[in-house]
């Protein structure tokens, strides 16, 4: 097993990124018509918070069973991104190992990782890849 493989190797870098200015209803949009689970928020390239699928259940929770269009006014009129994005980050650097990702997401609190070169969002290596790259090794 490789035991010192940089994250960076495992790390998916086409990502898909929200800014502040955007409506929470697009970021609901993406969740629902992609395949991952997690949104950066960044001004410029600088990393600022994320927004989880489990956010967004948590505001469309209380209007179940409304149709999307009526979702998306609610979401929008009473919420913007910096009120529900996490702003409180655990990073990692691209050259931090695959071991580092996997002992902080090991810990349960979240299932993706921010990779950054100093405030730049470089990729995101979430609990999947970690699990697929340990695969790899058997």
């Amino acid at each position: 097993m490789k035991r010192n493989e940089p994250v960076s190797k495992i790390m998916t870098t086409d990502i898909q990124t929200v800014h502040t200015g955007q409506k929470l209803s697009e970021v609901r949009k993406m969740l629902a018509d992609n395949p991952y689970h997690h949104v950066p928020v960044v001004s410029g390239k600088q990393l600022i918070g994320m927004i989880s699928a489990t956010d967004m259940i948590k505001l469309s929770l209380a209007i179940y069973g409304v149709d999307e269009r009526a979702v998306d006014a609610m979401l929008d009129s009473q919420h913007t991104i910096e009120s529900v994005m996490t702003n409180e980050l655990t990073t990692i650097a691209a050259k931090d190992t695959v071991r580092d990702a996997a002992e902080l997401l090991s810990k349960g609190t979240f299932h993706s990782l921010p990779v950054v070169d100093g405030d730049a969002l470089v990729g995101l290596v979430t609990s999947t890849d970690v699990i697929k790259y340990l695969l790899d090794q058997y």
